[in-house]
């Protein structure tokens, strides 16, 4: 510490360099990450493993058919699927479409939603208040709903929803559910904006159909939706009687994997981010390396004084080493806290999403140690071989 006193002002500048280097890779490491748990969360909005199996061919003829445009997809094929394919632990069918729904003197433009019970675990949509039906409720398509946040809102601004009637396009259906508020989706879409209910209630009484717009299965793990989804696709095209020339006459998606490739973009430009932040602590150990260069030229007559009176080439090299990793820790510790600082700094003044984890942290800290120990080692060890003769005779 008294060398690096010595030549005070070129200790603190080269000090500074690595706490920028530092607090630059704190920072943009610290907003990648962020992205990457943002990413992480819609993954978990999406649901438990879900398989997404949608009515309508993607080109027939060079035409795009989406849903409600073949009507092949049936009750009868999602419990087939279900009952033949291993690696399915959930599977609930689903129609919708637009509805006006009223209660009193309120009324809103809304989605309705048929689904069987287990969709709910499927997408993990959580009840706030009250309960989800039952099975029996579907089997008597029984005229009940559950209402998302934002329908709740607009219908009932001031009471409980729970035990009301409201009037579903024409057909009277009791609230007894509300659930917990979703939030808009990646693509901005209101996930809160629907009414749910029995998929038979909203085939037989709104829609008047026989067919679906779509089955949703819970996968037993992520490793299980790839084999499921060929034997699905499969399985559908024979109960469908599709020739091996012919398209499928529906699509099966799995919105794990866009998200999962969103989530490795997101991994990736943060590992590149990273990588030009750690230039910054690169010119930071170059300027270690100079310095402690420049120190061993200035003190040639120190170190021969030193070997002649006894002092080994470890001895040596321990010194001037020992000034590379004190110049590297102090700097590695301002650094953290230079990185804290504009990291609180940048997410209240610019609103950035900024994650900073204890690995990161300590990760950094001992990254800049290292640095220390890579980039002063040639000037130690060649301060360390110096001929104690010609470093006598030096002036």
């Amino acid at each position: 510490m008294k060398s690096l006193r010595r030549n005070l002002i070129r200790t603190v500048l080269t000090i500074l360099g690595l706490v920028v280097g530092i607090a630059a890779f704190i920072c943009v490491v610290g907003v990648g990450k962020a992205g990457s748990a943002k990413v992480e969360k819609e993954l978990q909005k999406l649901g438990d493993n879900m398989i997404w199996i949608e009515a309508g061919s993607r080109a027939t003829n060079g035409v795009r058919f989406g849903t409600r445009e073949t009507k092949s997809l049936t009750v009868e094929d999602a419990r087939a699927i279900f009952a033949q394919i291993p690696g399915l632990k959930r599977m609930s069918p689903n129609v919708d479409g637009r509805v006006q729904v009223v209660y009193g003197t309120q009324n809103w433009n809304t989605t309705y939603r048929g689904v069987a019970p287990e969709y709910f675990d499927i997408r993990r949509w959580e009840i706030q208040t009250g309960t989800i039906f039952t099975h029996d409720d579907v089997e008597r398509d029984v005229p009940v709903c559950l209402l998302g946040q934002t329908v709740a809102d607009n219908l009932f601004p001031n009471e409980d929803p729970v035990g009301k009637s409201i009037r579903v396009q024409a057909m009277p259906c009791r609230v007894i559910g509300v659930f917990q508020p979703k939030g808009a989706s990646a693509s901005g879409w209101d996930q809160d904006d629907f009414v749910a209910m029995p998929y038979t209630t909203a085939m037989k009484r709104i829609g008047g159909t026989s067919w679906l717009d779509d089955i949703f299965f819970s996968g037993t793990s992520r490793s299980a939706i790839p084999i499921a989804t060929r034997q699905a696709v499969s399985l559908l095209r024979e109960r469908h009687h599709l020739h091996p020339e012919e398209p499928d006459d529906f699509n099966i998606r799995s919105p794990e994997d866009v998200i999962r490739m969103q989530l490795q973009s997101s991994e990736i430009f943060t590992m590149l981010l990273g990588t030009i932040a750690s230039l910054a602590l690169l010119v930071g150990g170059i300027g270690i390396m100079n310095i402690m260069l420049v120190s061993v030229t200035e003190r040639t007559r120190e170190i021969g004084i030193r070997l002649a009176i006894g002092a080994t080439e470890a001895d040596i090299q321990f010194q001037f080493l020992a000034e590379a990793v004190a110049i590297s820790i102090l700097g590695g510790l301002l650094g953290v806290i230079a990185g804290m600082g504009a990291s609180s700094l940048f997410q209240s003044t610019l609103q950035w999403d900024i994650k900073l984890t204890p690995q990161l942290l300590v990760f950094s800290g001992l990254f800049a140690a290292g640095i220390g120990i890579f980039f002063g080692y040639y000037p130690s060890r060649k301060a360390s071989q110096l001929n104690p003769i010609e470093a006598l005779r030096y002036e």
